[in-house]
């Protein structure tokens, strides 16, 4: 019994090493964390993380992983990933960029009366609740400058149809709490897909296209060259 949960382990921990790169030792430059808008089409390694790196010509380390909520109560689901504050492998980084917030409506209040689950998330203010704490942290360990990617609009066929309120409500916030903290961006993914469009959706009419994660990868890519001409200036 105990030889056949070690195998179990050790492949639980080799199929999550093939998911992900592996950090840097002490850290590295562009680090990514999030859920499965950042992870998709990542198996053809067209992903958003991909796009980035390929448009900056820098190293980009992602550690997104599907079906990721912001704050996932389970101990175990939070260990392999599935916690985003938990995807980060600590070090030094000159950039972290991140999303979440989806999966935690979808899942904790099944994208109906979501009000209180994003108050935890990021309160009315724009200064408290989880995200701003882990942001602010991220800062004070990594010394890195935080981009906070936001959701595209659905095509009004997608799974989370009834987030659609919340998350602009989380995402009016966040986008405040940037503008008032020194080293954070809030970058809209929405600027550059078009919900009208329908090869910016995977089949699923959720998750984005190979099409749509290169817009996305391409347009976040020049918003941290454009903050770094800005930052030399």
């Amino acid at each position: 019994m105990m030889l056949r949960l070690l195998s179990l382990f050790l492949l639980i921990g080799t199929l999550l090493t093939a998911c992900t790169d592996t950090a840097p030792r002490g850290g590295g430059d562009i680090l990514v964390l999030g859920d499965s808008v950042m992870a998709w089409n990542g198996g053809g390694d067209a992903a958003i993380p991909d796009a980035m790196q390929a448009a900056l010509d820098r190293t980009v380390v992602s550690k997104a992983v599907p079906g990721a909520q912001f704050d996932n109560d389970s101990g175990l689901a939070g260990s392999v990933g599935f916690d985003i504050r938990r995807q980060f492998p600590g070090g030094r980084w000159n950039w972290i960029v991140m999303n979440g917030g989806a999966n935690d409506l979808g899942s904790d209040c099944g994208c109906g009366a979501c009000s209180a689950v994003v108050d935890a998330l990021i309160g009315a203010d724009g200064m408290s609740g989880a995200i701003p704490a882990f942001v602010s942290r991220l800062q004070a360990e990594s010394g890195a400058r935080i981009m906070w990617m936001g959701y595209y609009a659905g095509n009004g066929k997608g799974s989370f149809i009834g987030c659609r309120d919340d998350l602009v409500r989380m995402e009016t916030r966040l986008a405040r709490f940037a503008k008032a903290s020194p080293g954070v961006l809030f970058v809209d993914s929405e600027d550059v897909i078009d919900p009208t469009e329908p090869g910016n959706y995977a089949a699923d009419n959720t998750h984005p296209s190979v099409r749509a994660s290169a817009l996305i990868g391409a347009y976040l890519a020049q918003q941290i060259a454009q903050a770094g001409r800005s930052q030399n200036r």
